[in-house]
This record gives structure tokens, C-alpha cells and sequence, in this order.
């Protein structure tokens, strides 16, 4: 049969591929997205690398932390780049959840959402101490979070600063 070009939108086209996510640890939204996306990454299909990691120009010297710091990076087990919204957006698909996010990939809308996301990835510290009370998380005051990278390293709050 034909395709639903409405499910098309929400299911990730390569099912067989990993996503590895690029992520800030130090903002407390991101960090506690991560570990959503984590709890509900059944299939192991993700993986996490903190930009702030000690090792992590070492382990991924072909992606520059600055340049992951202001817009979230994400490589496909393929070697293929995806950035801001669309590594969300695939991010969520992956695990089968938020599938109402497919909506802000849309055009038009599109380029509404983009501009949201370069303000919220801009003002992140800012919005997170509004909505978490947290402006930072760091290795000595951690963060709401529990989470590990790459789902085998200590957690940040048993790592030493850098």
C-alpha cells in the first residue's frame, strides 16, 4: 500500500540508524531533556555526548564544542549532521514520543520555530533559572538530574572540573 504521508512526518526515515546528540550538560532544560530521551530510548538508538566532557574533543575531534554550545549538534551513525530543531525533532521520533513536534519542521512554521529555538538556545541559562530555579549545572553543584553520557561514563557529578 501507499504511505500515510501523516506518519511518514513523525517516524524517522532509517530505522537502523543511532543518532548521537551533542549536548550542553551545563543547561539544566537541556541536560533534563537529555534524560528524558534517555528513559524512554528503549531501543537503544541514541547516544549522548556532553560538549563539556573532559575527553570529548578527544573522543569527537571533528565537532567544535563552541559551535555545539550555541546550536545542538546530532550525527547519524552515517557520518550525516543535523542541527537545532531538526535534531529534536528526530531525537523525539526515535523514541516514539512528542510526535506533535513534526508540526514545527513544516514550512512557514518552520522558520517561526527556528527563530525560537536560536532565542531559547541563546537565553537558555536565563530561561532555565525561570523555570528550574537553576541558572547552571556544573560538575561540584550537579544538576536535577542523574544522567550519564554516552550512557557508560560517571555522572557529572562525580566528574572532576575541567
Amino acid at each position: 500500500g501507499e504511505a500515510n504521508p501523516i506518519t511518514f512526518l513523525f517516524i524517522s526515515k532509517e530505522p537502523m540508524q543511532t543518532l548521537t546528540l551533542f549536548y550542553d550538560s551545563y543547561c539544566p532544560l537541556c541536560a533534563a531533556e537529555m534524560d528524558q530521551l534517555r528513559q524512554f530510548d528503549q531501543q537503544g538508538r541514541l547516544r549522548f555526548a556532553d560538549i563539556h566532557a573532559p575527553d570529548f574533543s578527544q573522543r569527537y575531534p571533528d565537532i567544535d564544542p563552541v559551535a555545539a554550545d550555541r546550536i545542538l549538534h546530532a550525527r547519524y551513525s552515517d557520518g550525516r549532521m543535523i542541527y537545532g530543531l531538526d535534531v529534536t525533532h528526530q531525537a523525539w521520533a526515535m523514541v516514539g514520543r512528542h510526535r506533535w513536534l513534526a508540526v514545527l519542521r513544516w514550512p512557514v512554521i518552520r522558520w517561526f520555530a527556528d527563530l525560537g529555538y536560536r532565542f531559547f538556545a541563546r537565553y537558555r541559562y536565563g530561561i532555565s533559572l525561570v523555570l528550574t530555579g537553576q541558572r547552571r549545572c556544573t560538575p561540584q553543584t550537579g544538576c536535577a538530574t542523574s544522567s550519564t553520557d554516552d550512557k557508560s561514563a560517571p555522572s557529572r557529578s562525580n566528574q572532576q572540573a575541567s
